[in-house]
């Protein structure tokens, strides 16, 4: 599996993880590739922030020239999940099917989930994003 760092159109930079760039390069041709903010299609792999680590000895966790870290990012992605979803811990599943079927009012929710519960949200045709977020110290 390789993660690659990507950006659409928009400039909105997110992450995309595929089995080798073939895989990427047949995906971004098909228009599977969506980015998670404004769902545009047209994308393109940046460098990564470790690459450049790895290349120029470069800190990922320092400000660029616009005050930017992967820290300060990873920060405000998890802020904004706090603050506008409600958190349903091992009950996601459970809700967004409810919801994909009208059950339930639709609203933001996050939550955790098995393999399995995830292969059946896909079968389902449920949306779902599935972000890995790192633990910060308070």
């Amino acid at each position: 599996m390789i993660i690659y760092d990507l950006k659409c159109k928009c400039e909105h930079k997110f992450e995309g993880w595929f089995k080798d760039i073939q895989t990427f390069e047949s995906q971004k041709a098909q228009k599977l590739i969506v980015c998670p903010v404004c769902q545009n299609t047209d994308v393109e792999i940046v460098l990564s922030s470790v690459a450049v680590m790895g290349k120029d000895g470069k800190d990922p966790a320092r400000a660029d020239d616009k005050g930017n870290s992967s820290v300060n990012t990873f920060q405000v992605v998890q802020e904004y999940l706090e603050k506008n979803f409600e958190d349903l811990g091992n009950r996601f599943a459970e809700v967004a099917l409810k919801m994909h079927h009208g059950e339930e009012d639709r609203r933001n929710i996050k939550g955790t989930t098995t393999d399995r519960e995830e292969e059946m949200l896909r079968e389902e045709g449920v949306p779902f994003l599935k972000i890995s977020l790192p633990k910060f110290d308070s």
